[in-house]
Order: structure tokens, then sequence, then C-alpha cells
């Protein structure tokens, strides 16, 4: 690509993987962030010397454009990938069983574990066949499936409320940050099909070893910086302008940046507010779904499973996160609570004391345990609200102006809100920028004498 003056605006994982892909392609990139920090809604804090993630961003074998972006920003041996699915599924009276693939094919490879599947009826677990293979079948770029609601299309599938409450929520929840009641059934079969069905190995689960601000923080920081990206922190950007004689101005408070080329990253209120007018609609519907965090610092370990699912209690999910915390005894657990609607406005005590007793009752051992600390982190606008008719509303990477682009997780890129989503959608804006200007320079040579 012949050298072009690109702004990124953003610094979370689409403006990163956006400002390296540029790079990479010989653009000139300028990339601005309003935090301190790069990893946008990935992030930790310190607090009494230990480390802690705003949330528990895990990723699967699947996630290859995320998987990229690791090897990319040379953090590839900082995450921990199963070597096969097993995810533990624990329920207070004591029953356990486990989502764990086998040895046959797709979509065979999860029938001993299903067939094992303690939390549900014999008969329950004989019904589950049916919408797994159906599900298997669907496309999920037809238009209809993103009419109708996962839990509905379950239901006439023969699965029980409880059914779906103790197996199809335990994916469909952290993934698409809603209840299946409420999920876009398109959405569902993404990530049914993608993770789970159409690939034995594609469910298996990844996270990272170490704190999320020195993972997408620090790792993309040095790596940006060997591409010669200009890297600006704390610009709050105000407004993007189109000049007249072309190209772009992006203000910020502090000063202007000339640009050929931009790349909004930001969350959809913040380019609804900064782009300009008629490039996105005054209300884009999305709808936004909150996650909570509630961190438990215990004097004493309690678990030797390093994540677990949690059936008959508040507990969705919860990561030992004992090392990337830096404890140096005793144990770290954090409890992740997706489609937080319930837990999003209570008081830091409220839940700490909530979770910490349903920890108890899960985890014998717990009970003679003494709590140390307990952090909540909140995220009230994790993502975009995955319901039927999100995806009309999702805007493609292309806009109405030529040379202005978006990208982040609430884009059109196929995915719910995560962080491959994010990753596909910088690299999409930043290949369409590179093939504009190979379209540009080659009409010049066309016309040149």
């Amino acid at each position: 690509m012949s050298a072009r003056r690109v702004v990124v605006v953003g610094g979370g994982l689409a403006g990163v993987s956006a400002a390296l892909t540029l790079a990479d392609a010989g653009a000139e990139v300028t990339l601005l962030e309003r935090r301190q920090r790069l990893g946008g809604l990935t992030w930790s804090f310190q607090r009494n010397g230990l480390s802690f993630d705003n949330g528990q961003h895990v990723f699967l074998r699947c996630c290859t454009a995320y998987l990229r972006f690791l090897d990319r920003i040379g953090a590839r041996h900082a995450v921990h990938l199963q070597s096969r699915l097993d995810i533990p599924v624990l329920s207070p009276d004591g029953t356990r069983a486990s989502i764990t693939r086998g040895s046959l094919r797709a979509p065979l490879h999860l029938a001993p574990a299903l067939a094992r599947y303690r939390h549900l009826t014999v008969g329950e677990r004989l019904r589950l066949a049916w919408p797994a293979f159906a599900l298997s079948r669907l496309n999920p770029e037809d238009p209809w499936l993103d009419t109708v609601t996962f839990g509905s299309w379950l239901s006439r599938h023969g699965q029980s409320d409880v059914a779906i409450d103790r197996l199809w929520n335990l994916i469909a929840l952290p993934t698409l940050n809603v209840q299946a009641s409420e999920a876009s059934l398109a959405l569902a079969v993404k990530v049914f099909r993608t993770g789970l069905l159409d690939q034995a190995d594609a469910g298996d689960v990844g996270w990272s070893n170490v704190p999320l601000t020195v993972l997408h923080g620090e790792y993309a920081g040095r790596a940006l910086e060997r591409s010669g990206v200009e890297i600006v922190l704390g610009a709050r950007v105000q407004r993007v302008s189109e000049q007249a004689d072309g190209g772009f101005e992006v203000v910020t408070d502090e000063r202007s940046y000339s640009a050929d080329a931009v790349v909004v990253t930001t969350p959809p209120e913040v380019a609804q507010r900064i782009l300009p007018e008629g490039v996105l609609p005054p209300e884009l519907g999305l709808g936004q779904s909150p996650i909570v965090n509630v961190h438990l610092v215990l004097d004493r370990p309690v678990t030797d499973l390093p994540l677990a699912a949690v059936v008959s209690s508040p507990i969705q999910f919860f990561f030992d996160r004992t090392a990337s915390s830096g404890l140096r005894s005793g144990q770290c657990l954090s409890i992740s609570l997706s489609a937080a609607d319930d837990y999003i406005a209570q008081s830091s005590s409220q839940l700490v004391g909530t979770f910490f007793a349903a920890l108890q009752a899960l985890l014998p051992v717990a009970r003679t345990a003494r709590l140390i600390d307990g952090v909540v982190t909140r995220e009230r606008a994790a993502t975009f609200r995955a319901t039927p008719g999100t995806a009309a509303r999702r805007p493609r990477s292309r806009t109405s102006r030529p040379g202005l682009f978006l990208a982040g997780a609430w884009c059109d890129t196929g995915w719910p809100a995560t962080m491959e989503g994010a990753v596909l959608s910088g690299e999409s804006a930043a290949h369409a920028i590179a093939e504009d200007a190979a379209r540009s320079t080659l009409q010049l040579e066309r016309v040149a004498p």
C-alpha cells in the first residue's frame, strides 16, 4: 500500500488490530486513546498489591483472528489454551458433571459427555440430540434466524426450561451476554456451530495467565512502537470532520490531526457523538448488557479447578486467578456474572456477601476459609444486547463517507460482542483502507501520461 496517513480512534482490541494491520501494509498510523492505557474494555487494576481483571475474557480455539493477534503482539506464550475442552459443571447439592470433548469426530465429540451429564434427567439428555443436530444444519447468515429467540427455538425442539437453564445457558450467557430466552437465534447458531459443532477442537477454552493490562496493553504497546505507530494516550477526540479538499481532521482536546483515512473504534455512543452527521443513525437500537465480576481473596485454597461452571446457584462461572493476581498464599477466585442486570445496581458489600455465601454453599472447603478481601468490577455497557433484530442494525466497516471506517465488536462481524469480533473488525477496516489505496494507485497509473 502506498503511504497513507491514517488515524485510528480508540486503543482497544479493534483499534490496536487495525493499527498493526495498517502499519504492516505501509501506512503512517497514529492511534488516539482517551485513557492512559491500551486495551479498551479488557483491563486490570491494582488493589492492596494484587492485580484484578475487570472481567474474565476467555477465548476459544476457533477464535483464529484473536490468536493471530496474540502472535502479532508477541503474547501467545502469556495465555493458556486447553489441549482438550473440559468445563467442570458443579452444583451446591454435590452433583458434578463436565462438558468435555471426546475422541469422536464433530459433532459427536460431545455425545459421551452429554450422555453422562448428571444435571439433567436421562430423558432430557436423550432429547439433546435433536436440537444439536438441527443447529449444525442452520446457517447463521439466514435473515430469518435473527427474528426469533434461541430460547423459543430450543423449546420447539423439545428442550425443557431446566435443560435450557442447566446446559444451553452455560454457553449462551457468557458468549451472548443475554439469556437464551432473549438471544437472537442467528448469533446463537454462530456460537454453537463455530464454537462447538463444526470442529471437534473448536471449543477448547483459553485465558490469560497475566493481567489483561499486561496482555492487551503492554504487549500491544510494544508491538505498536516496533511497527512505527504513533501512540497518543490521554487523547479525547471531540470530533472527526471532513475536509473540503478531501481527507479528514480529527480534533482532540489538545490538538488536531490530518488524515487521508480514519478508523473509529470507540463504543457506539461515542462514535455517534464524534462522527459527522448522518454516518450513524441517531439511535442504533443495539442496547447494552452488563457484566459484573466478584473477586474473592481467601486465606486458603478451596478448589483445584482452574475454572468451573455452576448450576442451581447465583454463581455462573468461577475462575482461579491466584497466579495472575500475584497472590502468594491463599486463593483468588473470580466469579463472572454475564447478563448481570439483577446485580449491576447492588452495592459491592451486598455482592461480596451474596457470592461468598454462594461459594461456601458450593465448595465445602470454602466454609472453613476466611475472606481476606472482596472486590467488585462492573461494566454497565459491556456488550450490545444480542437480541433478535440486531443483525440489521450493526454497521459495516465501510461508511457512506469514503475514507471513514468503523470497527469494534458492536459492528457487523458475524460474531457476538467478543474479542474475536473486535479483532476481526479492526482487520476488516484496515484491509478496506488498503484496498482503496491500491485501487486509487491503479487508477492514477492508468491515467498517467
